[in-house]
């Protein structure tokens, strides 16, 4: 049985702990605000530019000048994971459900005998996914010294991943992120972003009548427009992880805190009991002691 010492150490430690813990979750409380803020001004603007490529790639669909981008090679043998995840932890199951996500989309290529490439954007996503498949990652992108994620940021990432697609470097590219819901809620999400995928833009497209005419040529501007949506679906991705991650982490930390705060009773609760079995064992003592003389 610990000491009385031992004990007032102990709850002196959690006590200690629940601070940082509570200072943590109003940190993250704040940041999210600002998080939130720019994923809702982000996802207008991205879902709009995948309904105007979608609109213009119909415009030119398996014509000959169509960019590679759009069309992709042809096959469908070596696919790229784009794996964004955060640069700490202390946020949940944030982390590992992205991770999650991309081992199975792994798994099941390779069931399927296709080749995988891996690109870690983050820390942590690096070294959850290195100690299974540290074969497959080609590199990884380090955003630690990053305080708040700019469009430069996505734009060199989706720079490295053309870059790597025009060297033929693979056919098929995937985004892995984690969608914002709400503080207790964060979806992980593959999206694929090569060769774009105009799925839902069609479908918003269906049923209009509407003709347009493009200068300069639909082809022209799609070769300047879908590296641009590449960048900005990445740029979307990496400030979704961003709110998602300040809203696991106030949710993890207000956890913390409240299980601190029941283990600080508990302890209280065993030192008061040790204090109280102390004192009577030592009043026992002293009226044995003096009804021996």
């Amino acid at each position: 049985m610990p000491s009385l010492k031992d004990l007032r150490n102990r709850i002196a430690s959690v006590k200690a702990t629940q601070k940082i813990t509570k200072a943590m979750q109003m940190v993250a409380a704040a940041k999210l605000r600002r998080a939130q803020e720019a994923v809702e001004a982000a996802r207008p603007y991205s879902q709009r530019m995948s309904a105007v490529l979608g609109n213009i790639a119909g415009a030119v669909a398996d014509g000959d000048d169509t960019p590679r981008l759009m069309t992709g090679t042809g096959s469908d043998q070596t696919h790229l994971l784009v794996v964004c995840t955060a640069e700490r932890g202390l946020c949940g199951g944030f982390n590992s459900q992205i991770a999650r996500l991309a081992r199975d989309h792994v798994s099941a290529l390779q069931g399927q005998g296709k080749d995988v490439k891996i690109l870690c954007v983050g820390k942590k996503g690096y070294d959850i996914l290195r100690r299974q498949y540290g074969s497959l990652i080609i590199d990884r992108v380090d955003l630690r010294e990053v305080k708040r994620i700019g469009f430069s940021n996505a734009d060199d990432i989706a720079k490295q991943v053309i870059g790597l697609f025009d060297e033929g470097g693979f056919d098929i590219c995937t985004l892995f992120y984690s969608e914002f819901q709400s503080v207790i809620t964060q979806v992980p999400t593959a999206q694929q972003i090569i060769p774009a995928d105009t799925g839902d833009a069609d479908a918003e497209q269906a049923g209009t009548d509407a003709v347009y005419e493009y200068e300069p040529d639909a082809a022209a501007i799609l070769g300047d427009l879908i590296p641009r949506n590449i960048a900005v679906q990445i740029f979307r991705a990496l400030l979704e992880n961003g709110a998602s991650e300040q809203g696991a982490r106030m949710s993890a930390m207000d956890s913390a805190t409240r299980n601190a705060g029941d283990m600080i009773d508990k302890l209280t609760l065993s030192y008061n009991r040790q204090r109280q079995a102390q004192i009577t064992k030592e009043l026992i003592e002293i009226i044995s002691g003096a009804e021996a003389l």
